[in-house]
């Protein structure tokens, strides 16, 4: 299922900085973060289907994060309005947040928001290795609110880097950073705070809270596909390119 599924400058509103889009492959983003410091445990898997769970057996449950990667049509821009229309913009900070957000001030970075949301939240924060830049800059960030918290992922070199690193490893063609593209990656997680599941996409107000969870489910369970089937039904079966990767316990 890897394929060049990216970002949209559609929901990085004052985009100061740009990336090259992160590629869909569970081999690069294993890589990724690795690199940055989650622990080799941890790795990322296609989700081949949502409907035949026979497709995503292999992977080792629970399953500690999904990113899913999606069109972004007029369909989903006017529910996201319509959504967003009377939220306030998320403003918390500190250990007591079920979750942490990051808010995505770079163009065409989703996918790495994406990772970095997966791997920074929920039960896949232990794996973070300690005195690594991942676990840096997730301390770093913690005790911050939005603006600040954005500021520190754009200005972080070592993000940046590796970033670089891995959006020219994929196997599809390297596209230019300041390209407009209309694929993107949002993530899911379960919180480890209150077992509720999670959305969490950079260009939105803030984390959003999709309900919550039984005490055995994780993002690949029932509850939480029924969330993430809204996104192709709503498009009417009409538009096919999604896309998802799972992350969950290394298999060797």
């Amino acid at each position: 299922m890897s394929d060049n599924s990216t970002a949209t400058a559609r929901n990085t509103p004052k985009a100061r900085k740009a990336f090259i889009p992160l590629e869909c492959n569970p081999e690069v983003m294993t890589g990724l973060v690795h690199k940055l410091g989650l622990s080799t445990c941890l790795s990322f898997y296609d989700v081949y289907s949502i409907d035949d769970p026979e497709l995503f057996a292999f992977i080792p449950r629970p399953a500690l994060a999904l990113l899913l990667v999606f069109p972004v049509t007029k369909t989903y821009e006017e529910a996201k309005r319509a959504e967003d229309a009377d939220k306030p913009e998320y403003n918390g900070s500190g250990d007591e947040e079920p979750v942490i957000w990051f808010k995505q001030t770079i163009k065409n970075a989703c996918g790495m928001f994406g990772v970095l949301h997966g791997v920074c939240n929920g039960a896949a924060r232990e794996f973070i290795d300690s005195d690594t830049e991942l676990a840096k800059l997730l301390a770093y960030a913690i005790p911050l609110k939005p603006a600040e918290r954005a500021d520190l992922v754009e200005s972080s070199d070592a993000l940046g880097s590796a970033h670089q690193s891995a959006a020219t490893e994929g196997s599809s063609e390297v596209p230019d950073a300041e390209a407009d593209v209309n694929l993107h990656y949002i993530c899911f997680v379960k919180s480890s705070k209150n077992n509720h599941l999670y959305e969490l996409d950079g260009g939105r107000k803030g984390p959003l809270d999709r309900g919550v969870l039984g005490p055995a489910d994780d993002v690949l369970s029932e509850k939480a596909l029924a969330v993430v089937r809204r996104f192709i039904e709503r498009e009417g079966g009409e538009n096919l390119n999604f896309s998802m990767v799972a992350l969950a316990s290394s298999l060797e």
